[in-house]
């Protein structure tokens, strides 16, 4: 049950929900409300538990049901595919929400195949929009994130990343239809203009930009969005190249960084650790069967085994041939010159080479889900920092937290992508859940992660539910007058607090003292 509500008025509301997107779309019972758990926490299963589900058919039926939210102050959990794995999926921020699932919204509006773009609602996936575009003969490509099921709108309004020069995905957002708490329909940019042609083609209008303050917040519901789509270039040449030691990773980023702020490498490079690239075709037990991290000796071993390098880099050029040419010879000097490099251009029956080639060329495919072998039992949780792509900077990032891993029990297992100017740092901690001793570790370790990073002067770009509060108040300046800045426009926009109350941190004023006496969302770990 929802805090502070008591089971007859709760029955009234829902049966008022019920009478606005029909009987049917109304879940209380545990079988459906099962969907909405996190089922790769590091929590327990009771933890982060919804009280029901409403599904809405349209903004119209948003809006009224806003009004019944309102009127009872119902705390609710908003999202549209909730394939955020390792994040928190589609569970809600704490257990007694409504789940507000908008995966019957799922319309693929528009494609305008001559300036690029598709205009999209909550529900729609990249598999979706991709088969789409196939069917209608369209030359556009999808920038899919890694697992293709996620949904196009969510990603973006999670900062998430995808692997084709179109990578940035909030970047190349164009235009939202946003309904505030009290049912308000704004649209930002040209589409805030009667019968604008232009609502996809650039975000600026009149005044302040606002799209960026829809996403990681809730401050509103986005209802569509138009997201920029790449036009299938003439040319693709993707590669890889293996590096032998750890420690090339300070040369690797240094090499690279002139490439991409030059666009020469004009897609999100990658540089993918042993462990991430080798599970895409074989286990750690059919290597080592024993506790604690796997000895150098055996990692050797499996980089031999597969022709891997401790580093593995991915990246692509794209346009017309003569282009790629010429632009392939500045790849090739710089990244070759690191001491025992090796290049590929193709690599027959590897899952893995096969998986990025697709990715960089906007295919979506679920090969990324193979890492879930790796360990067993399902569990695992990103830890997603956030800096400059300078290599001593990835360098003494990967030893502190690879130290940290082992100290906790744990492989490293990561990468590093690279956008024009900034350097995304994805460690996966993978975890058995049936073990409930991995759990707690991997709940530590996330923690302590957290404060050192912060320590260190840099912070994470998203994150698991469970640790929004603690990252929230990493950021401290000037006594966190940034956060004070999300609260006052929170009390504004939302006076009931019935969206999504603690995203990110962003609490309602009758939430707000009690999430903040302690960092995370249990102060204790709870078996």
């Amino acid at each position: 049950m929802p805090q502070g509500v008591d089971a007859a008025t709760f029955t009234k509301a829902l049966d008022e929900l019920a009478a606005i997107v029909g009987k049917e779309w109304v879940f209380v019972d545990e079988l459906p409300l099962s969907a909405y758990r996190d089922a790769y926490s590091p929590l327990a299963d009771g933890e982060m538990l919804p009280s029901a589900a409403v599904a809405p058919a349209n903004m119209e039926q948003i809006q009224q049901a806003l009004k019944v939210f309102n009127a009872y102050k119902l705390p609710i959990w908003t999202f549209g595919n909730g394939r955020n794995f390792a994040y928190g999926g589609p569970a809600p921020r704490q257990s007694g929400y409504v789940m507000f699932d908008l995966k019957r919204m799922n319309r693929i509006l528009e494609v305008n195949e001559k300036y690029g773009y598709a205009l999209v609602e909550p529900g729609v996936s990249y598999f979706q929009l991709h088969r789409h575009l196939r069917k209608i003969g369209s030359k556009l490509w999808v920038d899919p994130a890694a697992p293709g099921w996620g949904g196009v709108m969510g990603n973006a309004l999670e900062h998430g990343a995808g692997y084709t020069p179109y990578g940035d995905h909030f970047v190349m957002q164009c235009g939202m239809e946003v309904v505030l708490a009290d049912g308000k329909v704004v649209r930002t940019g040209q589409g805030a203009i009667e019968g604008s042609q232009h609502w996809q083609s650039t975000k600026h209008a009149a005044g302040p930009h606002f799209d960026g303050m829809f996403t990681q917040s809730n401050f509103g519901i986005v209802t569509k969005m138009g997201i920029w789509l790449m036009p299938e270039p003439p040319g693709y040449k993707p590669f890889m190249i293996t590096y032998e030691r750890e420690e090339d990773l300070a040369a690797i980023f240094d090499a690279v960084l002139p490439l991409k702020i030059n666009q020469v490498i004009p897609n999100a490079a990658v540089a993918v650790d042993l462990l991430w690239e080798v599970s895409a075709k074989t286990t750690r037990r059919h290597y080592f069967d024993g506790k604690g991290p796997i000895p150098d000796s055996i990692r050797k071993k499996i980089a031999s085994d597969h022709g891997l390098g401790m580093w593995n880099f991915y990246a692509a050029l794209y346009g017309p041939p003569p282009i790629i040419e010429n632009n392939w010879k500045l790849v090739e000097a710089a990244m070759m010159s690191i001491q025992g490099a090796k290049l590929h251009l193709d690599r027959e029956n590897d899952p893995a080479w096969d998986y990025r080639v697709q990715l960089m060329r906007g295919e979506p495919n679920m090969t990324e889900f193979s890492i879930m072998n790796w360990i067993g039992g399902g569990g695992h949780i990103n830890f997603s920092p956030i800096s400059a792509p300078d290599g001593k900077e990835a360098l003494s990032q990967y030893n502190l937290i690879k130290q940290r891993c082992h100290d906790f029990g744990f492989d490293y297992i990561g990468e590093f992508l690279v956008g024009w100017r900034d350097m995304h740092h994805i460690l996966m901690i993978m975890y058995d859940r049936a073990d409930d001793g991995m759990r707690k570790s991997a709940y530590d370790l996330f923690g302590k992660l957290v404060d050192e990073a912060a320590g260190a002067g840099f912070g994470e770009y998203r994150t698991h539910l469970a640790f929004m509060d603690q990252i929230a108040k990493t950021y401290k300046h000037n006594d966190g007058a940034l956060w004070d800045l999300h609260h006052r426009l929170k009390d504004v926009l939302d006076p009931n607090g019935i969206l999504s109350p603690g995203k990110q941190g962003i609490w309602p004023q009758a939430m707000r003292n009690q999430a903040q006496s302690h960092g995370r969302l249990n102060k204790d770990f709870k078996d």
